[in-house]
């Protein structure tokens, strides 16, 4: 059972002290009360409470005075004050300064109750995010990356070195190699992970609107800006900004780019105000930025301020030992999902996978393992339920070769014998039942009539 949430309610009458607790513990709070500020310091050091509720005025320690102890114990401290009209303007001031809000004596109760659920939502959201951030941190941690192969071991380990620091780092590689997962890899095993992780595809924003997109724009700065918006500068602070396809970008933003990274300042669009950035940026490529850099393309400087660490994702012809570890991975996740029986790949199903090329990498692994999950009639994935490309391509490559060397048929023709053959014995070992040798071979009775038919088997 999950222990009620504590409240601290501080105030020298004891009277308004009573009257909250009551309201307070009627909502289900735990609440302890307090005379002064000094006695409301080592309450909330001892207690840490959900929400504070605290006079201004008062002896020993006034309420601003416990306010500024309390927010050094905790900066994310949620105190209330209550306060008379004459100082609300002290009130206002105090909330700049880190109070959550401010009542006004006499106050309504409902008024209470509602400012106190406000500071309760706000600690089920941030309770929530950090339950994310700890479920992705775990996730995106580097002993989790399904691999077999020692060049991505290396890498994973490279990664782990890299993330500790603050460095700009830049990943190249083929598309669908992973170069997102590395960055978001990077993020969540450094020192920022509890801070955002934000991602900018370059090359999916129009070019007049990529500025706006870095560092936001004030209203009015052009037609369609009916307000101020945050760019995504601003929305990653305190913690990591992904621009994938970064070669995309023009001239005139790769220079407000350098800025930002050298000096750690930009101003939005159509604004004035300078805003300082404490962001980490990892960039993604396709393409060759050091040819870019030679044929003018893109800025020497920029690629050197970015190219402080460099990545390369390995494609996923160069770790073959990966391919049937995450065809197998993607088999579990996609049948769970689309709730279907498949478990396992018939072995030639699986070695069609792994004599394919994979030009589109893990992305077009992914994308088979989900078609031939769609695509199984039963328990498990056979060759007809692979994309044609990968099926054509291992029957081009493949020739099974004879004893004597001399080529003897195609896959497709081998793959359509050992059915035959399969259906044929399970058909003698059910006694010629048709369903139960559908349930044998993992198959619907419908896929087992076509294949009769198919391979002539009365």
């Amino acid at each position: 059972m999950t222990a009620p949430l504590q409240a601290l309610v501080v105030d020298d009458e004891e009277g308004i002290r009573e009257m909250l607790s009551a309201v307070l513990t009627k909502q289900g709070l735990e609440v302890t009360t307090a005379a002064d500020g000094a006695a409301a310091v080592e309450a909330f050091r001892t207690l840490r409470p959900a929400v504070v509720l605290m006079d201004i005025r008062m002896p020993v320690m006034t309420g601003l005075q416990a306010l500024s102890e309390i927010l050094k114990i905790d900066r994310g401290a949620s105190v209330i004050l209550m306060t008379a009209y004459a100082a609300v303007e002290t009130a206002v001031q105090a909330i700049k300064d880190g109070a959550f809000d401010y009542i006004i004596k006499p106050f309504d109760i409902a008024e209470v109750l509602l400012l106190v659920e406000r500071v309760l939502q706000l600690r089920r959201m941030q309770d929530d995010i950090a339950t994310l951030h700890r479920e992705l941190s775990a996730n995106y941690r580097c002993d989790r990356i399904l691999t077999n192969s020692p060049k991505m071991m290396e890498l994973c380990q490279t990664i782990s070195k890299v993330a500790k620091s603050n460095a700009s780092v830049l990943v190249s590689g083929e598309s669908g190699t992973g170069k997102e997962l590395v960055a978001a890899a990077i993020h969540y095993n450094s020192p920022r992970a509890g801070g955002p992780f934000i991602r900018v595809n370059c090359a999916a924003v129009p070019e007049g609107l990529l500025e706006s997109e870095f560092f936001g724009h004030e209203k009015g700065a052009f037609t369609g800006a009916a307000a101020r918006r945050r760019g995504r500068f601003e929305l990653a602070e305190h913690g990591t900004l992904f621009l994938d396809e970064i070669g995309d970008i023009c001239p005139s933003l790769q220079v407000k780019l350098l800025r930002v990274l050298q000096e750690r300042e930009y101003e939005r669009v159509g604004g004035s105000e300078t805003l300082r950035s404490d962001v980490r940026v990892v960039v993604a490529t396709n393409k060759n930025l050091e040819d870019m850099v030679q044929q003018g393309t893109f800025r020497q400087d920029l690629y050197f301020r970015l190219n402080v660490v460099a990545l390369t994702t390995i494609p996923l012809r160069e770790r073959p030992e990966d391919v049937r570890l995450l065809a197998e991975h993607f088999l579990q996740r996609f049948a769970a999902e689309n709730h279907v029986e498949a478990t396992n790949f018939h072995d030639r199903a699986m070695d069609c996978l792994l004599r394919y090329g994979w030009p589109g990498n893990v992305r077009e692994l992914c994308n088979a393992v989900e078609r031939a999950v769609v695509m199984s009639s039963g328990r498990v994935i056979f060759p007809e339920d692979l994309p044609e490309q990968v099926l054509r391509q291992a029957m081009e490559v493949t020739e099974v070769i004879s004893p004597l060397g001399a080529p003897q048929h195609s896959l497709r023709e081998m793959i359509n014998q050992y059915e035959a053959r399969a259906i044929t014995e399970s058909l003698a070992r059910n006694g010629g039942s048709r369903m139960r040798a559908a349930q044998e071979l993992g198959i619907s009775r419908r896929s087992l009539l076509y294949k009769l038919q198919e391979y002539g088997i009365g």
